[in-house]
């Protein structure tokens, strides 16, 4: 097994590294960037998009100056039958966490945003589970520095394997 397992880790991205991964055909919910596994991502930018459908989702694009992320934001969770068969005693709680996401997420703000990493017609997204709204004019900077100190440091690691 990989010393370095990123698949259920929140994996910080710019978006010119982000827009690079590629699918792994046999396995629709994994991609792969440089070798590692991943399946979750985290970014920091200016949504610069805003698309909401009510009581459907919402798309915004998050642009962190090496490009833009495509985001979507489930908002139907009382009436999917996909979400109320996941987690049929949270649906209500989890709505309402949706609803004040994409509320919160307006023109011009600069958004943390999680999720998992999906492809939808061929283009790769974040399929959100939590956005924060960032209050310091510091945080998109120091995203970057994260970024590139964790794909040196982390990410871009080649392993030595001990049996050789």
């Amino acid at each position: 097994m990989d010393a370095l397992q990123l698949v259920n880790t929140h994996v910080k991205l710019l978006a010119f590294d982000f827009l690079s991964v590629q699918s792994i055909p046999q396995e629709p919910t994994i991609f792969s960037r440089k070798g590692r596994r991943l399946s979750r991502a985290e970014t920091v930018g200016i949504v610069v998009s805003r698309d909401l459908k009510a009581n459907r989702f919402m798309k915004f694009d998050i642009d962190d100056g090496t490009g833009c992320i495509p985001c979507i934001l489930w908002l139907n969770h009382e009436s999917s039958r996909y979400f109320s068969r996941r987690c049929p005693s949270n649906v209500r709680l989890i709505a309402q966490m949706a609803a004040d996401f994409a509320s919160q997420v307006q023109l011009g703000v600069i958004a943390r945003v999680r999720g998992k990493m999906s492809s939808y017609r061929g283009n790769l997204q974040i399929t959100v589970s939590d956005v924060v709204i960032e209050r310091d004019p510091n945080s998109q900077i120091l995203h970057w520095l994260d970024c590139l100190r964790l794909a040196r440091n982390c990410y871009d690691k080649v392993l030595v394997d001990p049996s050789t």
